[in-house]
């Protein structure tokens, strides 16, 4: 299936009222976009990561009542799952479109990921765009734009990954619902391999001290 961008409909699944009511909307509406992008991406990714890397499009199979507030595909090089790993995702809330590269708090790899990251501090601070986005929760739509943090405070957030048990971090980029690169396929793909691009050595980095730690 090819890929011809977000519309307002996706979004508008997220108002929908009832755990077996948006869930319909998001398997038919909402994940077969992911899917496209999830095929899309897994050869884009395992070409410049030079590994096999597979897709997992989320499934909300442990939701028993809430219904999600958000969907997404994630990328590992892994094909049994993506949570524990450092990872790549492209998903969306009812109000944005989220690109990231994230680990999040099943990783057993923060500690040493976190010191890793206090080393690389002042490259990071540098290289990564200011419009890019950082998250301490992917569960929740906030993050904190990166040309707002200081260098400390972004060490900060690094520092927490690494002493908090619940802690997350993720880089990025979230791109509004109305905004048009949403709304055209081929610009929304050649965005997110930008982002990931952006944000590849910081996989490298994580896949890196996760491949030494096994």
């Amino acid at each position: 299936m090819a890929f011809d961008g977000f519309t307002q409909e996706d979004f508008d699944v997220f108002a929908v009222e009832g755990l077996d009511e948006r869930m319909t909307d998001i398997k038919s509406i909402v994940r077969p976009k992911l899917e496209a992008l999830g095929e899309i991406f897994a050869e884009k990714l395992s070409a410049k990561i030079g590994e096999p890397m597979y897709y997992h499009v989320a499934k909300h199979a442990r939701r028993k009542v809430n219904p999600p507030d958000d969907t997404w595909v994630a990328f590992a090089n892994d094909k049994r799952g993506y949570k524990k790993l450092p990872h790549f995702q492209i998903g969306l809330f009812g109000s944005h479109v989220f690109i990231w590269f994230a680990v999040i708090y099943e990783s057993p790899v923060k500690k040493p990921l976190a010191n890793e990251f206090q080393e690389q501090i002042t490259d990071i601070t540098q290289r990564i765009p200011e419009h890019f986005h950082w998250s301490v929760d992917h569960t929740k739509p906030e993050a904190v734009n990166h040309g707002d943090l200081s260098e400390d405070e972004l060490e900060r957030m690094i520092e927490r990954l690494g002493s908090v048990k619940k802690a997350e971090l993720l880089c990025g980029l979230q791109i509004a619902s109305d905004d048009p690169r949403l709304q055209d396929g081929d610009e929304f793909i050649a965005t997110v391999e930008h982002v990931f691009d952006t944000v590849l050595p910081l996989y490298e980095a994580a896949s890196h001290i996760y491949t030494c730690q096994s």
